[in-house]
């Protein structure tokens, strides 16, 4: 039983020893690890570009490069609602070239359209009143008023003279003294008609008085005041383009709400010139000036160089604005932005707010 267990531990021996000299054999005989095998060097071989890439050049010459990205003239303008509300129409479209107060996006109204029409009949109202107060009375009202009064003078004589007689005839016995007393007092209440006929009178011929057309001025004031505040409220909801230029972005669609300080309705810009917003690096501020002439490239037209010239330098150092994503790019530098005015691009190559350049400034 001894004998079988010591041949198969010398096979198991040797069979270790075979594949740890078979190992050796071959780290001995292997390539060096740091040079690559042809395998390895056909597998690794692709391109490093993908097609349409544009393979940067920069121009000969003494220049700044410095990333940036198209914008307006005065950059864009986003307007927005000055109230809340419901989206009624959108009255524009993305493209569209619109002047200063043209209308963009109507806001739903019917509150508004409402209380001016309360506020305007409120102020013909208080026309009409102070034209009455003006103009006084009608002659008609003035004849009536001066014939009543005659009427009261003509029975206040006539009831003093039957007062007189009943006194006469009271001291020959003709009369009782509880006529007399019915007489005089009767005489005396058309005497006191007569007087208020007369100041009736008087005061349909003299009109309005001061206090009262001063009154009735003031009301038409404040009714002019409501239906010029209701008018206000009314334009409001109506959003007006604050500046001549082209709408680049219409953001919002009928039937929608907004609210202010939230996302703005539509985005305007004049487009008639064009300008670039330039990231240049604080170690380059001591060789950028204005008026330097400037070339930029863009991915979209390769080999293409748009003119322009630097007319605008910042005031203060900040972050970059414009990211490239090469991971190789230092996103910690301070930059100065540089304004560059664009030379009109030829038709058949547009650009576009919003577009990404590459900018080489003259630095002589």
């Amino acid at each position: 039983m001894k004998l079988p267990r010591l041949r198969f531990g010398w096979l198991f021996v040797a069979a270790i020893f075979a594949f740890l000299g078979t190992n050796l054999v071959r780290a001995v005989l292997a390539d060096e690890p740091t040079r690559p095998r042809p395998a390895d060097v056909a597998r690794a071989a692709r391109s490093t570009t993908q097609p349409g890439d544009e393979q940067l050049s920069v121009p000969a010459g003494n220049y700044i490069g410095g990333n940036g990205v198209v914008e307006p003239r005065d950059r864009e303008t986003r307007v927005a609602a000055p109230q809340g509300g419901r989206i009624a129409r959108v009255l524009v479209e993305e493209g569209q070239r619109v002047a200063r107060g043209d209308a963009l996006v109507a806001l739903d109204a019917e509150i508004e359209t409402a209380a001016l029409a309360v506020a305007e009949a409120e102020l013909a109202a208080a026309d009409a009143e102070l034209a009455l107060r003006v103009r006084g009375s009608r002659a008609e009202d003035v004849l009536a008023a001066t014939a009543e009064a005659e009427a009261g003078y003509a029975r206040a004589s006539l009831s003093g003279g039957v007062a007189e007689r009943l006194l006469a005839a009271a001291q020959g016995g003709g009369a009782t003294r509880d006529e007399v007393e019915r007489a005089r007092g009767q005489a005396e209440a058309d005497r006191a008609t007569a007087a208020q006929l007369e100041a009736r009178r008087r005061a349909s011929v003299a009109g309005s008085r001061r206090e009262e057309l001063v009154a009735a001025r003031a009301r038409r004031d404040a009714a002019a005041a409501r239906r010029d505040q209701a008018r206000a409220q009314l334009e409001q909801r109506t959003v007006h383009a604050p500046i001549a230029g082209e709408v680049l972005q219409v953001k919002v669609r009928a039937g929608e709400y907004t609210q202010p300080g939230g996302e703005p309705l539509v985005v305007l810009g004049d487009t008639a010139t064009l300008r670039a917003r330039i990231d240049v690096d604080e170690r380059d501020l001591g060789r950028v000036h204005l008026g330097a002439a400037a070339r930029l490239r863009v991915s979209a037209w390769p080999g293409v160089d748009f003119a322009g010239r630097v007319v605008a330098l910042g005031r203060r150092m900040g972050r970059k604005n414009v990211r490239t994503d090469d991971p190789v790019e230092r996103n910690d530098t301070k930059i100065l932005e540089v304004l560059v005015e664009l030379a009109p691009p030829p038709a058949e190559r547009p650009l576009f707010v919003g577009q990404r350049v590459i900018a080489f400034l003259d630095a002589r």
